[in-house]
């Protein structure tokens, strides 16, 4: 009797350690695998879903900011109709504002301004570019950088490469100032598109 329920024992043992490995090797894979990849998925299409709903629900912010730009008339493009005029219209800006960062060109000077070329850009939006260097001390680099890029029209800094000097000649004067900084970076802006122009 007791063998009979040890038997027993053991057959139910058996059956549930078969039960298990056609569950590992047959449901598992077959079923419960495809089903979870399927729920992650529809997990990860409802979090776009959301996502998009929420930059739709955006959309008459956006329309209402793009109305209000068009109605400036482009005021973040550069005003001049060729890249050879918004070239030089960029140097001008430049020097100006070089020269209202430092009093009497002390403490800032422009060493070199140099138009870069027009590398055949297509598109819409055309780049004009002028690369600059200058020598400036630290709290003019940084009225520089700063009067730069919060102007309208809009610039952009980049290419940016600073290095400090141990002392500096400005042009115009008779010693070399201490400290300092040679400050070399390209300065650009886009023409206004043409009216009609590819997308």
């Amino acid at each position: 009797m007791i063998r009979a329920e040890r038997d027993r024992w053991l057959a139910l043992a058996l059956l549930l350690a078969v039960l298990g490995l056609l569950y590992l090797l047959v449901l598992h894979p077959l079923f419960v695998a495809p089903l979870r990849e399927t729920d992650a998925h529809i997990r990860e299409l409802q979090e776009r879903d959301a996502r998009l709903r929420g930059l739709l629900a955006q959309r008459p912010q956006v329309e209402q900011r793009l109305a209000a730009l068009d109605a400036q008339g482009g005021a973040g493009f550069l005003a001049e109709p060729t890249a050879e005029l918004a070239a030089a219209a960029l140097i001008q800006q430049l020097e100006r504002v070089v020269g209202d960062a430092s009093a009497g060109s002390r403490g800032c000077a422009i060493v070199n301004r140099t138009p870069l070329g027009d590398d055949a850009q297509g598109g819409r939006y055309r780049k004009v570019t002028v690369q600059v260097r200058l020598r400036c001390g630290n709290a003019e680099t940084l009225a520089v950088l700063h009067a730069l890029e919060s102007a309208r029209p809009w610039l952009f800094v980049d290419a940016l490469n600073i290095t400090a000097q141990r002392y500096f000649a400005v042009p115009g004067s008779a010693q070399p100032q201490e400290g300092g900084l040679d400050v070399g970076f390209n300065l650009s802006g886009y023409l206004r598109p043409a009216a009609g122009g590819a997308p």
